[in-house]
């Protein structure tokens, strides 16, 4: 759950931080003639700037957050399968697990896999708060154009209900894509580097390769089910969460 959050926090705050900076150079030098950001009652980003901020964002997460934890999460869940003599868990909690981790193997083992990490974060929000916020942004336009003058502006926004299936379903996209990378990456850290012996997974298009040859081209996508049966409740909730969060906060700014 704290990883959770922290997730969340870093994605959003993270993914406005570079929209706004993105959205301000693309005002500078595409539209000069828009000096200002996009007001409330008409937030709309250029496809491209949505694009290139959530890929930071999804890039900022992975190294940040999700790469250390992820390590220690596939350590503690696979000890299983090579338990200790004294039949005791080598690993017991994340705080320990990493701490083991940086003495036997040093500080850089908890960023072993980053590379597919950062891709499959890049990839996860670069298509996530693209589709979200161009089908937002159009669902906005469509209200706008159709209703009356006396309209206030903020009723053109989504609906909370609206919000929620939106997030799960721009959601589901990311992982449908990357999901190589999640097996390349899983397989990465799972693996424990002994000094003078090369790891079986070393590179993403080498444990890419390697994965079809042995198992089949499918074996790269397993997981997808339970993977997705995760992350889009997760999203559905995240963004309607922010965007109601977003919304009471808008009214005392």
């Amino acid at each position: 759950t704290h990883r959770s959050l922290e997730r969340c926090y870093t994605q959003n705050v993270s993914f406005e931080w570079y929209r706004d900076r993105l959205g301000s150079m693309h005002r500078k030098y595409y539209a000069p003639s828009q000096s200002s950001a996009p007001s409330s009652a008409q937030q709309q980003y250029p496809r491209s700037v949505n694009f290139v901020a959530g890929l930071a964002s999804g890039l900022t997460e992975a190294v940040l957050v999700v790469t250390p934890a992820e390590v220690c999460k596939i350590r503690m869940q696979s000890q299983r399968l090579h338990p200790l003599e004294s039949g005791r868990s080598k690993y017991t909690n994340a705080a320990q697990t990493a701490t083991v981790i940086v003495r036997e193997e040093g500080l850089g083992a908890l960023w072993r896999g980053v590379v597919p990490t950062m891709l499959r974060q890049g990839c996860n929000q670069a298509c996530n708060f693209t589709a979200y916020n161009a089908i937002k942004d159009a669902i906005v336009q469509y209200r706008r154009e159709n209703s009356s003058s006396e309209s206030k502006a903020d009723t053109f926004g989504l609906k909370p209900y609206e919000s929620l299936i939106l997030g799960g379903l721009s959601g589901g996209l990311g992982p449908i894509i990357n999901n190589p990378l999640d097996v390349v990456k899983a397989r990465q850290q799972r693996q424990v580097v002994v000094e003078g012996i090369a790891p079986k997974y070393h590179g993403v298009l080498q444990s890419c390769i390697l994965i079809a040859q042995e198992e089949g081209i499918i074996a790269l996508w397993k997981g997808i089910g339970p993977r997705l049966a995760r992350i889009m409740p997760g999203q559905a909730i995240t963004f309607a969460t922010y965007e109601s969060v977003s919304k009471q906060l808008s009214q005392f700014l």
